[in-house]
């Protein structure tokens, strides 16, 4: 019994040590998506800022493949140890659900995952190719009941999170519109801007550009409020709509890390992403930085993941 005490002790010492170091060398940023893109922009100032003040390096490796899968379930399958870091979004859960409704056994579980902070959560902004004669969510929503099956709204992909958001439009209006599905985001805008589809939405920095140029016409927010670069964009909600959807970017780590790492770990990622620089890097881009710390980050991840959830039970198999 003595020896099993001075093993424990010394165990605990080593953990305590351990995250008194840490860190002690460097921490590997995961983006599971091709450079650029949302998940880039967040990991890039990240980067930077943790190696400031951490004074060690802090690399990204991008490990694309399966919507994000591929690099995710590398993360969840690194030891927990502080060191491996993940820059997801949405896609972290839409992977499993979709996977879930065909019967696919996905390559990592979100209790391998666990959850460091939320970076940013902008609402997706709907968009319209202006030769549409409509200005509003109304005049769009009676456009496509009167020509049914005759719109077509394009998407990032079948489940994702701009298909997701249009199909709870559809469903909470009733209209009926053919959709396009492409191979991202910005396939999706690309389809709108040759009115080969309609109706759109996206983040609203991807679509900035396009609003304000007048190539795109902006309707609505899935947003509880206007974003700022949107102030004049009313929300679903405020018309008497009950639909709400984010483009989020969030930090997560392999589950089981200790708890005294674990706590480090936060105190850092807080440090640094409310650091100046890493505010600018966002808003620069009209991303608006929204850091929640684990606790959080925890309330919002559910809440979403239950609403797109939902959404996608209601789509079905395709």
């Amino acid at each position: 019994m003595k020896r099993l005490l001075v093993a424990a002790s010394l165990g605990l010492a080593a953990i305590s040590g351990y995250a008194q170091d840490y860190p002690s060398r460097a921490i590997s940023i995961t983006v599971p998506n091709p450079p650029g893109g949302m998940n880039q922009i967040h990991a890039q100032p990240l980067s930077d800022i943790l190696e400031k003040l951490t004074k060690q390096p802090a690399p990204i490796v991008n490990r694309s493949g399966g919507t994000g899968a591929v690099g995710t379930a590398y993360v969840a399958n690194q030891p927990p140890d502080g060191y491996n870091v993940l820059v997801n979004a949405n896609n972290i859960y839409l992977v499993i659900e979709k996977d879930k409704l065909y019967g696919i056994k996905s390559p990592y579980s979100l209790d391998k995952i666990a959850l460091l902070a939320l970076m940013s959560a902008d609402p997706l902004i709907m968009v319209v190719n202006p030769s549409l004669p409509v200005k509003t969510v109304q005049e769009l929503t009676s456009l496509a009941k009167s020509k049914p099956n005759e719109l077509v709204y394009a998407s990032s992909g079948p489940y994702g999170i701009v298909h997701v958001p249009l199909a709870m439009y559809v469903d909470a209006t009733g209209v009926k519109m053919r959709h396009l599905p492409t191979t991202g985001g910005g396939p999706a805008i690309i389809q709108t801007l040759g009115n080969h589809a309609q109706v759109t939405c996206g983040g609203p920095a991807s679509l900035f550009p396009h609003v304000n140029s007048g190539k795109l016409r902006a309707l609505a927010s899935w947003g509880i409020k206007p974003h700022p670069a949107y102030p004049n964009v009313q929300t679903f909600k405020s018309m008497g709509y009950d639909i709400e959807a984010y483009l989020w970017v969030g930090l997560f780590t392999a589950a089981g890390v200790p708890e005294p790492t674990f706590k480090k770990m936060r105190a850092l990622i807080g440090k640094a992403l409310n650091d100046p620089g890493f505010k600018q890097a966002l808003e620069k881009v009209r991303v608006v930085p929204d850091y929640r710390d684990a606790p959080e980050f925890r309330k919002f991840f559910d809440a979403d993941y239950k609403r797109m959830a939902a959404v996608i039970k209601k789509i079905g198999k395709l």
